[in-house]
């Protein structure tokens, strides 16, 4: 059997409930160059039986790998680790693809993708087929992600990324005790050198769970200090603006005071502005302990 193009990637945790949307999605594709992977972070629900059953169907090649919980940053860090097609995209395990979105991902990277280019970012839609955020403006052929939102781009953007691009660069860090960093850590480090295509087509219908990580940031805020001060001095010198990584610093003066750090300043990569951000990251510690209080 040849190797397929794309590898849609699923990590799941306890998502038995959902988990049968995507796959159903994923049988109806007008083209099936592609594979299923699915990396179960530590499940204990029935995902691996119900996976399992899938796999002896026949009707989508799928690949199954299991893992203790290292939450969301963890699962993507195996799922690099395992792909080997050429193109890869992550589609979370309450979401689904429309019938024809593998069919497009595929005939327009073959018309348009290049080494030049780290991959492809595409629409997401609500289950009602509205588009997420905005489109990409006419005439913009490509970008960085970042660009795009410091343009007035809104929305999450479905990322397809070349997989010996994505696998060139540092893995997400795991922090004992901590389930959470934000994803958009390898996506900022790639587009300090690559650009991505634009493709105004919806790829991923999406929906917000309330057990999903979207709607429980304040939580995530507290419970993981280290990895949200991580993905903030990272920010604080990648990010496209000075308005942006002033934003960032701040952000880093709250989890710092959420874990107690004296050191913060010493520690941080970009000393002057985290001082002048020190107050308003004291702020956004009230406001953060204060949801968390309230919510």
């Amino acid at each position: 059997m040849s190797k397929k193009t794309l590898t849609v990637f699923t990590p799941a945790y306890n998502r038995a409930y959902t988990l049968p949307l995507g796959y159903e999605a994923l049988c109806r594709q007008t083209c099936n160059d592609f594979e299923w992977l699915i990396i179960d972070d530590g499940s204990t629900d029935n995902t691996r039986e119900l996976v399992q059953q899938w796999i002896g169907e026949g009707k989508v090649k799928i690949r199954y790998i299991y893992q203790e919980n290292q939450g969301m940053h963890g699962a993507h860090n195996t799922a690099y680790r395992n792909i080997d097609t050429e193109l890869n995209t992550c589609v979370d395990s309450d979401d689904y693809m429309p019938d024809d979105a593998v069919e497009k991902i595929i005939s327009f990277w073959r018309k348009y993708g290049s080494e030049e280019v780290a991959g492809l970012m595409g629409l997401d839609s609500d289950f009602q087929g509205r588009v997420i955020g905005t489109r990409f403006p006419e005439g913009l052929l490509r970008s960085t992600l970042s660009a795009f939102y410091a343009r007035g781009g809104k929305g999450d953007k479905k990322l397809v990324y070349r997989t010996d691009v994505i696998k060139s660069y540092p893995e997400y860090p795991i922090f004992e005790g901590e389930k959470y960093v934000s994803l958009g850590y390898k996506y900022e480090l790639i587009d300090q050198d690559f650009e991505l295509l634009t493709f105004n087509e919806v790829i991923t219908c999406v929906e917000y769970r309330e057990d999903g990580s979207s709607l429980n940031m304040f939580r995530q805020y507290v419970r993981n200090p280290k990895g949200f001060a991580f993905i903030r001095k990272s920010s604080m010198c990648l990010a496209p603006t000075w308005k942006r990584r002033f934003w960032e610093a701040a952000h880093y003066v709250s989890s710092s005071i959420i874990l107690r750090n004296a050191n913060y300043i010493k520690e941080s990569p970009r000393k002057v502005l985290t001082l002048f951000a020190t107050p308003l990251g004291f702020l956004i510690y009230c406001y953060i302990m204060y949801k968390n209080k309230n919510h």
